[in-house]
């Protein structure tokens, strides 16, 4: 079973549904034949880099709603968060463009590493307050991951480095029609939009294995032949007959 996740790393439902997706996951009995592709999305790829203003700020602008209203907007995506174990600090966050980490999670893939890196990139913007669209920040972030710094920064500075392979992603998702995330597809041909209830992808997850999953082949240990019953009737084995 594969499933392809499109999502952002300043995208707050993202890391819930990321969370929700993993503890149905470690509930699955098949969960060693699952394989999580990551797919990029940029939620806004007109976004600047960060500003100085944190997301309660820039809320209020995008939305002409008061700090306050949209404190109490992201407190409400804060408790959802932590039902899931994560803990968001809304205050201190630093929105910003996220192409180059899309960028170095692709490079990241091909190390190995795209699971844990997108793992650190969330918790680094939603948990630690740092700037994912700051190289150097994303630098370390590579390190912290078992990435080559070096290598890491050769990629960041290279704007053309992995663009296709994050434009590729971009375009299935319009191919999907996909307008928002987290987006989950199973086996390209199911879809979870958003992060559902964890009952959601547990019954997901079984019901795609049980459509798809190929049915058993069983080795015969009969002994004995015409001992049952077929097409209506059933044959007598000469050693029971009269």
């Amino acid at each position: 079973m594969k499933i392809e996740v499109w999502s952002d790393y300043v995208c707050p439902f993202c890391y819930i549904g990321k969370r929700r997706l993993e503890e149905a996951l470690s509930q699955f009995p098949q969960k060693d034949q699952v394989e999580v592709e990551f797919k990029s999305f940029e939620l806004d790829p007109n976004s600047p880099e960060y500003s100085g203003q944190n997301i309660n700020e820039v809320l209020a602008n995008k939305y002409g709603m008061s700090i306050e209203q949209a404190k109490q907007a992201n407190f409400g995506v804060g408790q959802q968060a932590a039902t899931v174990g994560l803990t968001f600090n809304f205050d201190e966050m630093k929105p910003t463009n996220t192409f180059d980490a899309h960028r170095l999670a692709k490079f990241a893939k091909t190390k190995g590493k795209e699971a844990v890196l997108s793992e650190k990139l969330l918790q680094a913007y939603f948990t630690e307050s740092k700037n994912i669209g700051d190289v150097e920040t994303l630098s370390d972030i590579a390190e912290a991951s078992e990435l080559n710094r070096q290598e890491a920064l050769t990629v960041l500075n290279d704007k053309t480095a992995y663009a296709n392979e994050v434009r590729a992603d971009e375009g299935i998702a319009q191919q999907y029609r996909i307008g928002g995330v987290p987006y989950f597809i199973i086996n390209s041909k199911y879809a979870i939009s958003g992060a559902q209830p964890l009952e959601t992808f547990k019954g997901a997850l079984q019901k795609v294995w049980e459509e798809e999953s190929p049915a058993p082949v069983l080795q015969d240990l009969s002994t004995d032949e015409d001992v049952s019953c077929a097409d209506g009737s059933c044959v007598i084995p000469e050693k029971n007959r009269p």
